[in-house]
């Protein structure tokens, strides 16, 4: 199924326009179908270790395939990739998954936030950022994610240079990544792979989910 995927990804790589979709929409809504009855297996397998996770069905999980034009008008007509959201609620750390010939990774946390959140997050580090440097520090967590490195120049208003957890006050977005290659993506046990993924990943959004949500 995910070989069929890739394959279709990479024929609308080199035809990206809506007459060549047009043309292949069957073949772009059976790779699809089966990928979102994927999601659903997956969806039940995280709901059985996470008593937090929201149930999200493969149809509500997976994003459109169409770019917005109107707010970005020199993109693609569609995306070269595939990406869903599991445990997908409102405002809620993300579980993201994206599988492209170009790149394919699994990821999850808050990318880019807004202000609102942004704020919640550096409340809790404020409070226990201790907490928070131990999960990023815990030996599988570092050995499988990598931390989006986009932070401020300088320390957050309302936050002095010598804070003791003035970096991570300093992070605009906590948002984690592990890169899989198409090989794994291909295997028949990439879903065992996604939910040991999730597993490690379960006290990172855990942490932020309770700054924000709670």
């Amino acid at each position: 199924m995910m070989k069929d995927l890739y394959i279709f990804l990479e024929k609308l790589r080199v035809n990206n326009n809506k007459t060549w979709m047009d043309e292949h929409r069957a073949e772009y809504n059976q790779v699809r179908d089966a990928y979102i009855l994927w999601l659903d297996d997956l969806d039940a397998r995280l709901a059985e270790i996470d008593p937090s996770y929201d149930h999200t069905e493969g149809k509500r999980a997976i994003h459109r395939i169409n770019n917005n034009l109107m707010f970005h008008p020199d993109r693609p007509t569609y995306k070269e990739h595939i990406g869903a959201t599991m445990d997908r609620v409102k405002e809620k750390s993300d579980f993201y998954i994206h599988i492209g010939p170009e790149e394919s990774f699994v990821a999850g946390g808050y990318y880019h936030p807004p202000s609102s959140i942004l704020s919640k997050i550096r409340e809790a580090i404020d409070y226990d950022g201790d907490v928070l440097q131990s999960i990023l520090d815990e030996k599988r967590f570092k050995a499988n994610f990598v931390l989006e490195q986009d932070l401020l120049k300088t320390s957050p208003k309302g936050f002095t240079q010598d804070h003791p957890h003035i970096k991570l006050l300093r992070y605009k977005s906590f948002a984690v990544m592990h890169t899989v290659t198409r090989q794994e993506v291909c295997h028949p046990d990439f879903q065992d792979k996604v939910v040991e993924l999730y597993k490690v990943m379960m006290p990172f959004r855990d942490y932020l989910n309770r700054a924000v949500l709670y």
